[in-house]
């Protein structure tokens, strides 16, 4: 395997060293795809927390036709000078309090872990005469500090979610705990299966980042999310 992620901290990279990475991050991706005996290979997420807009619009002129927002006040503030064509989702924790703001502007929110937050997208959607697509987030690890749907309670909230009308359950989502290896992927796979016989309509499942996309892919990946193997690490913990 290629896969790597890039050693130079974001504010330094240049439009030579993105696509170069994103050269990387592609090999990777054909070579994982192909030891895996997949057909198809995973959407490409470009993760754009801290990163400026023009070398967003940069990975976009290079293929990137999907962004992944963490922060809805930075969002916002980069939303307008993102291209057109650009496809977003949102992927961070979300307040229900927050989702007026981005309802209309995105396509997919990944982090849907509660029927609280469920029904405020169900309630916004319907405002903007508009169905959303939504991932449900799994804590796979059940990790007391990370947000998620317990796997145990997952089918449950499927079902309920489902009943919505102005929401459309994709699929799953998960983050993994740091050096879990590859257990949590292959207890994802079997649970996105799951909830596929269930609802053979959901098609999404969002895991792999930076650091373990060529294991998620492994295991069934059909969108991996990318920051720092793309842009370059962040100098900061938030």
């Amino acid at each position: 395997m290629t896969e790597r992620c890039c050693n130079r901290p974001a504010e330094q990279t240049g439009r030579e060293e993105i696509k170069q990475n994103l050269s990387v991050i592609r090999q990777t991706v054909a070579e994982a795809v192909e030891k895996a005996g997949r057909k198809e290979p995973p959407r490409i997420m470009a993760v754009t927390k801290t990163i400026p807009t023009d070398k967003i619009n940069y990975a976009e002129e290079l293929g990137i036709d999907l962004l992944g927002e963490n922060r809805v006040q930075e969002f916002l503030g980069k939303y307008e000078q993102y291209s057109p064509r650009s496809e977003v989702h949102f992927i961070g924790s979300l307040q229900c309090n927050k989702v007026k703001y981005i309802i209309d502007k995105v396509s997919m929110i990944h982090s849907v872990d509660n029927m609280k937050l469920a029904c405020e997208i169900d309630k916004r959607s319907a405002q903007h005469g508009k169905v959303t697509d939504i991932l449900l987030e799994v804590n796979i690890g059940e990790e007391l500090s990370k947000s998620g749907v317990q796997p145990s309670e997952l089918k449950q909230l499927a079902a309920d979610a489902a009943q919505l009308e102005n929401v459309r359950v994709r699929g799953l989502m998960a983050i993994p705990p740091p050096g879990g290896g590859e257990i949590y992927f292959a207890r994802m796979q079997e649970l996105f299966e799951q909830l596929r016989l269930d609802r053979p309509e959901t098609d999404v499942l969002s895991m792999g980042m930076s650091a373990d996309y060529a294991a998620a892919i492994k295991y069934g990946s059909t969108l991996i999310r990318i920051g720092s193997a793309l842009f370059g690490y962040r100098n900061y913990i938030k």
